[in-house]
């Protein structure tokens, strides 16, 4: 038995690559747990024919109340999202509807149904927008500028109106640059190095390369959600960072990943990445004090199972990717 066993769990973006992950986990610790997505494909990628798929749009409020009602939902994990930064510099509209009005819903559906027990709000790192101090605290202002910062900002914002103004059981994480096996977004470093190397490719790097991030495993990510989930009496209305503090170049993550893959292959650095912040990590110290979060797996380590995954998956299949 475990705090999840027999609870009914539903976790928009469900099947996008840390909501299929995080479904997994969920499902493994004995929740019935509810995938609310617009495609299932992160589900049929990791197998979970024990998660029900639920076809739903976070921007439509009365599909979102009538989800969330119907199925006698307890707990809700928000992770539905326009998360591709390029996208959201090519579309900032959507990513702005996306983003917040998807989030709105969420916590207006909770609020009107008031039989939620908790709620856990995926931000992001970006939501702090840019900072000299580093890393950065909690305590960090929330001065996102570019369209998808702006719109994690907003969704940070929101949680926490919703709990100061209406006392919803609502916790806030924020996290480094996630990685792992599932992630099919290729305009990222790890995900598009992997597939360029185990297609003979050079790697391309958008930027110039320097740009530092803190890069964090999604079982490490998974585990950390679950925490404060299964804690919502304590973490309610707070927001915690949860990172390595180990803050590695996009050039450094390329070259880890080509050494992990025995390739001698270099990286194409093509120094164009407008509106990306030159540093960003995070302190993880909240996490640790408060929830007893400690990541589990060393950034080699993580890297090296995240590769072998992807050596699956493509072994696997013939279709183009």
């Amino acid at each position: 038995m475990t705090f999840w066993t027999g609870k009914n769990v539903a976790v928009t973006g469900g099947a996008g690559f840390i909501g299929s992950w995080l479904c997994k986990g969920l499902a493994d610790a004995g929740a019935n747990v509810f995938a609310m997505d617009l495609h299932d494909r992160g589900l049929k990628i990791h197998g979970l024919a024990n998660v029900q798929y639920l076809n739903c749009d976070i921007r439509d409020a009365h599909a979102m109340q009538q989800a969330l009602g119907y199925h006698e939902i307890e707990y809700v994990f928000h992770l539905g999202a326009q998360a591709i930064v390029t996208v959201a510099n090519r579309a900032p509209a959507l990513t702005l509807d996306t983003n917040i009005r998807g989030t709105c819903n969420v916590l207006e559906a909770a609020r009107t149904l008031g039989t939620i027990k908790g709620i856990v709000i995926a931000s992001s790192d970006k939501a702090y927008g840019e900072h000299e101090t580093l890393p950065y605290s909690e305590e960090a202002p929330l001065i996102g500028r570019h369209p998808y910062d702006v719109s994690k900002s907003c969704t940070d914002l929101l949680a926490q109106a919703y709990h100061k103004t209406y006392k919803l059981p609502v916790a806030i994480t924020r996290n480094g640059n996630v990685y792992g096996g599932g992630d099919v977004n290729w305009s990222r470093i790890i995900p598009g190095t992997i597939r360029s190397v185990l297609q003979g490719e050079r790697p391309i790097i958008r930027s110039d390369g320097s740009p530092t991030r803190d890069y964090v495993y999604v079982k490490d990510i998974v585990n950390a959600y679950m925490l404060v989930g299964e804690n919502i009496s304590k973490t309610a209305g707070h927001a915690f960072n949860f990172g390595y503090n180990d803050p590695k170049s996009v050039l450094q993550i390329a070259n880890l990943l080509l050494k992990a893959a025995d390739s001698a292959l270099e990286p194409v650095v093509q120094g164009n990445a407008p509106n990306e912040i030159q540093n960003q990590y995070l302190s993880s110290e909240k996490a640790r004090s408060v929830l007893g979060w400690k990541p589990q797996y060393g950034l080699d380590a993580g890297l090296k199972e995240t590769i072998a995954w992807y050596r699956d998956y493509f072994g696997k299949t013939t279709r183009q990717v």
